[in-house]
């Protein structure tokens, strides 16, 4: 039996701050568990007992508690070995192991796992007094500590969670605000009617063939409505011209991109539509403008769009040609893969025009 040093004539007259602090004392031993238990009680601490650590678990499973002794060596789960799973059960639970031996490496691993104190048996019962009166109040301060950083995470959760929505309702603002300035432009030639709007959406479709992830997506769809923003600033009868453009001309025309990235760049909730669209006329090849980027140093939204543009030049009205068909296109537009055209994005464009038609003939099956 392991001995335990009684000293009843030592009293203290300081209580723990915590109005009636529940404990629970486990130790393989009655004795053990009923002195300590007893003593504890005349201390003022409600007192529960369990005689291994099996009996802890289940005990602290169902009732919450301020401080468990716990002896280290028992039959079945030693101390050391349930304090995981106690601490598993309840976070805020103080813990002081107590052993008859005084081993350094079981001590440390004890207080490596959160255990507060480590006492060594025989103990002068107000040296065990003290020692539970400072646990209580060590564990009072992390506890406090733990719901103070608590609940400044939820407050910076909470506020993240505000300035996001804030952010997104800014940007959809934005957004509407240049894509009706684009419908506007678009309006003025008969030629550019809704063909942003079409850019935009066979572009998201590329991308969500390309399985992009979903905010990507989004942002090439938006790219899409605003690649040709830089219009605003080319000559109307440039842009409506019925015949080819000359070199003047094209040159005008290519300043397109320049200006719709200064109208853009400001907006730096759509950094990366920025991008796309500053990349919208760059090619596989590097022949591309205004940078000649090639191949993946052009952006993934740059890249589509490139693809997704030219596709409906193609199969739109023009003044100087008539359009040709989606299947026409896409065969056309194989021929530039490697050269103008990401491969990949060629294939993406592929797929979404044979997905498409295969809707239209399913839809008119069923009509």
């Amino acid at each position: 039996m392991t001995s335990l040093a009684v000293d009843d004539g030592q009293t203290l007259s300081s209580r723990s701050a915590a109005a009636n602090p529940r404990i629970l004392v486990v130790d393989d031993e009655s004795t053990i568990r009923l002195v300590l238990a007893k003593y504890l009680r005349t201390r003022g601490f409600d007192v529960a007992t369990a005689e291994s650590g099996g009996a802890a678990l289940e005990t602290l499973a169902g009732s919450r508690f301020d401080l468990m002794l716990c002896d280290v060596r028992m039959p079945g789960l030693s101390g050391v070995e349930i304090v995981p799973a106690a601490l598993k059960s309840d976070p805020d639970l103080g813990i002081v192991m107590l052993s008859a031996v005084n081993d350094a490496p079981t001590a440390t691993q004890a207080m490596a796992q959160g255990v507060l104190d480590y006492l060594t048996k025989p103990i002068e019962l107000h040296d065990l007094y003290d020692a539970v009166t400072r646990a209580l109040r060590k564990r009072s301060r992390l506890t406090e500590q733990r719901r103070v950083e608590r609940a400044i995470r939820e407050e910076v959760s909470e506020r993240t969670k505000e300035l996001e929505l804030e952010r997104a309702h800014l940007r959809d603002l934005t957004v509407s605000l240049v894509e009706t300035l684009v419908t506007a432009m678009e309006a003025k030639g008969v030629y550019q009617r809704g063909r942003s709007a079409r850019v935009a959406e066979l572009a998201a479709s590329i991308g969500e063939s390309m399985s992009l992830p979903p905010d990507v997506v989004e942002d090439v769809r938006i790219a899409g409505h605003l690649h040709d923003i830089g219009n605003i600033g080319i000559r109307e009868y440039v842009l409506n011209k019925p015949g080819p453009l000359n070199a003047e001309e094209f040159a005008h025309v290519k300043d397109h991109v320049r200006i719709g990235v200064e109208i853009l760049t400001p907006l730096r909730h759509i950094e990366r539509v920025v991008v796309f669209v500053g990349d919208h006329h760059e090619q596989w090849d590097g022949s591309g403008y205004p940078h000649a980027r090639m191949g993946e140093k052009i952006s993934i939204g740059g890249r589509i769009l490139a693809a997704a543009d030219a596709f409906d030049s193609m199969t739109s009205s023009r003044a100087f040609r008539e359009p040709i068909s989606p299947e026409d296109a896409v065969e056309k537009l194989q021929g530039s893969v490697g050269a103008m055209l990401d491969p990949r994005v060629y294939e993406a464009l592929r797929l979404v025009v044979s997905r498409r038609k295969r809707l239209v003939l399913m839809d008119g099956m069923h009509r």
